[in-house]
């Protein structure tokens, strides 16, 4: 065993884990699978809610535990068990709502909720307004007024302005949110993500560690957006991918391949083979 293997390996989905093809290579799969073979613990550090997260289980052949929506919940995807959820209030989201709208008129809302599992039926877990456009293809949405996506408490607020980047929507509302909210985005397409203050990637990472005894000082964590900067400055070794968002790469200690030549693998061989 090398002496400074990691005692952790946690890494983002989306343009890091799996290909354009949204597909997890068999060289991935094979990296992954020894690193938990050996015991190390791997987990999922995604944007992702835990209903996403079945088809990334398939393609690794192996459940491990995942920080979902961005550091809001703790998901284990072998039980299909949500363990914990930080969410924003009702009185939170209203504010928020209120600010980004008057901040960025044009702009439609919607709200990520979680239940117990990640398909609990007794939870609706996707809730729109009526002018959200999706940025992806939701087949779980649920469409209501402005008041009903609001009503309830949700682990993310998602602000959409198609024709808008991100960047250009981060730095326009930021100013406003201020402390209220932790924000960021996962992809350029006119999407805005809001947490609960403090809540990140590095949070979530936190919380699993703290709760499951992993080692946190021996971390490798893979990302490509600005959600995962957190977790990459966390880490022992940042590994931002070569198809990663500038600011993701600035803030890593070190950028491998692209996300479909096999990146994450390539680092991970350097300790498993």
């Amino acid at each position: 065993m090398s002496p400074d293997r990691p005692t952790l390996v946690a890494t983002d989905v989306d343009g890091t884990l799996i290909d354009h093809d949204e597909l997890v290579s068999a060289r991935t799969r094979a990296a992954v699978h020894a690193v938990v073979e050996s015991g190390t613990p791997f987990l999922l550090a995604t944007g992702r809610p835990p209903r996403w997260i079945s088809p990334v289980v398939e393609g690794l052949g192996y459940a491990p535990l995942a920080v979902c929506a961005n550091g809001a919940v703790v998901y284990d995807s072998y039980a299909d068990r949500v363990l914990s959820a930080a969410t924003l209030s009702v009185d939170a989201l209203t504010e928020l709502s209120e600010l980004a709208l008057v901040a960025l008129p044009g702009s439609g809302l919607a709200a990520e909720r979680v239940g117990e599992s990640a398909h609990d039926a007794a939870t609706p877990q996707f809730v729109s307004s009526p002018d959200y456009e999706h940025a992806w293809l939701n087949p779980d949405n649920t469409e209501m007024s402005e008041d009903e996506v609001l009503a309830a408490p949700a682990v993310k607020l998602l602000i959409r302005r198609p024709g808008m980047t991100s960047t250009a929507m981060y730095d326009t509302l930021a100013p406003h949110v201020g402390a209220l909210a932790d924000m960021t985005y996962s992809t350029e397409n006119g999407l805005i993500e809001l947490s609960a203050p403090g809540i990140t990637k590095a949070s979530g990472l936190a919380a699993a560690a703290e709760r499951f005894g992993f080692d946190l000082s021996g971390l490798v964590a893979f990302g490509d957006m600005p959600n995962d900067i957190p977790m990459l400055g966390m880490a022992r070794l940042g590994v931002a991918m070569g198809n990663a968002h500038p600011e993701a790469k600035a803030a890593a200690d070190e950028v491998t391949d692209t996300n479909s030549a096999h990146g994450v693998a390539k680092v991970l061989e350097r300790w498993w083979s």
